[in-house]
């Protein structure tokens, strides 16, 4: 009897951003996670799945240089987190540890 492997297609978290609700909490459990890159990687995902071309041109950005700094690894600068956030309608707080 032979058997045909399994086939499995890659996660794409975008796929399920699809409410303010979603795509806050998704930022903020990508946050309390102590490596950067994974929080760099979810601003990726949620800027994907509001569509980058767009979200690169409300930004002021160019949509190249936007994947590029949205990419785990890439030393996104503030200026730019915070410009992205402010076009997706999210913002960063904080509050004590506890």
């Amino acid at each position: 009897m032979t058997s045909t492997p399994a086939r499995f297609t890659p996660f794409d978290a975008s796929e399920f951003l699809d409410s303010e609700e979603s795509i806050a909490e998704y930022l903020a459990a990508a946050l309390e996670d102590p490596d950067p890159d994974l929080f760099v990687a979810a601003l990726g995902d949620v800027a994907k799945a509001r569509g980058m071309t767009q979200i690169a041109r409300e930004a002021g950005l160019g949509r190249e240089s936007l994947y590029k700094a949205l990419t785990p690894g890439s030393k996104v600068r503030y200026e730019t987190v915070r410009k992205v956030m402010d076009v997706l309608g999210v913002r960063l707080t904080v509050s004590p540890q506890g």
